[in-house]
């Protein structure tokens, strides 16, 4: 038997399956519980409704200590530690919605011997709401935990457990204590454990913040680094380079310093949005968030210039849209550049196809208007032009020489700056990146001073 204490997930999506197999993995007997029935038969097989590498793995070796149940008392009669990792996506307001997570809420027993820790993500100030919901509806002994998540899609597992870093939020006492010791193995030495995951063990609205925090600066690297590059895109520099360079500076560092169209998914966009509206809502102005996101959109359009550069209209040019998904090793369309880029090439009269290794399913359901090809090659065949959108490994095995064989034209916009824009020059195609001037050489160490450019 399992020295580890028995625990409860509710909400079976990206953060409570992977939270829930996690700890499974660490030893803990797991209760997982969502209000979706169909879901939970799936999972019951061993179908696993989400893309994340390695998670069908670790669900079949931990099947023992999982428990899949749309019955909510099967984990308060098994676990003491409820962990919350329902929904809470954005409303038209750009207020989180909360509506899951206030389900869940009205669904606990009076008690004092249970505690929510909550996973999702949620404006500062919620758990200071849900204990006074708590206190009115007589249930002022139920303990509450902020324990934000800090999973990326795509190494999900990797990062819950080897994290950098465990925020615990409380008021002090067991519940806290309790969520500590379920986390003790992927601590450091400092607090008990043999990992590297340091603890910030702090107060509930500190902890909330953290989490919000955290991918709004992420965020602002990122289009801070897409605003250097279109100056690239002016002046000639290489942003690849000029990212290199800023990046070996610690006080900075090369993370999210990839000039690109932007970015998507489940998390930044909505917490970007989720803080300045709370910051709004508290009467401060959040004047950088609004750069930060402005940029985001802005940075997408720019591929439809440079193909209108190339091409002029659109109308009936058939372009190829390499990766759909909003990121590699997922399958999740939230957010996806994907989205807005084929919406627009549609509104301009283009004829779009596109391939995806993982998320052709669910973004066939959410692209409409667009062909959907079994295969890049399928994709790339009979095309005008061919815009890279997800850096997913395989298109960086391209045939670049076949690529420009099969297309009809010969432009290619690298979303990611995955190529090595030589080659594909050398290729035969015409080939734009994201901020980037000279093709480099292939081993930027024996870069000469460039040729003066003849208009």
């Amino acid at each position: 038997m399992s020295s580890r204490e028995p625990i409860g997930v509710i909400g079976t999506g990206y953060v409570g399956l992977v939270t829930a197999v996690g700890f499974a993995e660490l030893g803990s007997e797991v209760v997982c519980v969502d209000i979706d029935a169909a879901k939970i038969e799936r999972l019951k097989a061993g179908d696993i409704p989400i893309y994340e590498p390695g998670l069908a793995e670790l669900v079949e070796k931990n099947a023992s200590r999982l428990t899949f149940t749309t019955d909510l008392s099967e984990a308060l009669d098994r676990a003491r530690l409820l962990f919350v990792a329902v929904g809470t996506p954005p409303t038209y307001s750009g207020d989180a919605d909360l509506s899951a997570v206030h389900a869940v809420v009205a669904a606990m027993p009076p008690s004092d011997k249970h505690a929510l820790v909550m996973k999702s993500t949620v404006p500062v100030g919620t758990g200071e709401a849900i204990k006074r919901v708590f206190e009115e509806q007589g249930k002022g002994g139920f303990r509450y935990v902020s324990c934000p998540e800090f999973l990326k899609e795509g190494s999900a597992i990797d990062d819950f457990l080897d994290p950098d870093r465990v925020v615990v939020g409380d008021d002090g006492g067991w519940a806290g204590d309790a969520v500590v010791d379920l986390y003790r193995p992927v601590l450091n030495a400092a607090n008990g454990g043999q990992a590297r995951g340091e603890l910030v063990r702090t107060d509930i609205k500190s902890a909330e913040m953290v989490k919000l925090a955290s991918n709004a600066f992420l965020a602002t690297k990122i289009s801070f680094i897409n605003e250097i590059a279109n100056v690239c895109e002016e002046t000639g520099a290489d942003v690849v380079e000029v990212a290199r360079g800023m990046g070996l500076d610690d006080r900075i560092g090369p993370k999210f310093l990839k000039a690109g169209i932007g970015f998507g998914g489940s998390c930044f966009p909505k917490d970007v949005s989720a803080l300045k509206q709370l910051a709004g809502n508290s009467g401060y102005h959040f004047q950088l968030l609004n750069a930060v996101i402005e940029v985001n959109e802005l940075q997408k359009r720019r591929v439809i210039q440079k193909l209108q550069k190339h091409l002029g209209s659109l109308v009936g040019k058939r372009i190829a849209l390499l990766g759909l998904a909003f990121k590699p090793e997922t399958d999740d369309m939230r957010e996806a550049s994907s989205l807005v880029l084929s919406a627009r090439l549609i509104a301009d009269g283009a004829d779009v196809v596109g391939y995806d290794p993982i998320a052709a399913e669910e973004a066939g359901r959410l692209l409409k208007g667009v062909e959907l090809a079994d295969s890049a090659a399928e994709a790339i065949a009979g095309a005008d032009a061919v815009v890279l959108v997800t850096e997913w490994p395989e298109f960086k095995q391209l045939d670049l020489t076949a690529t420009a064989e099969a297309m009809r034209g010969t432009v290619f916009i690298d979303g990611r700056n995955l190529l090595d824009p030589a080659a594909a020059t050398a290729a035969g195609l015409v080939y734009e990146g994201v901020g980037r001037g000279l093709a480099p050489l292939a081993d930027p160490s024996t870069r000469q001073a460039p040729a003066p450019q003849v208009a």
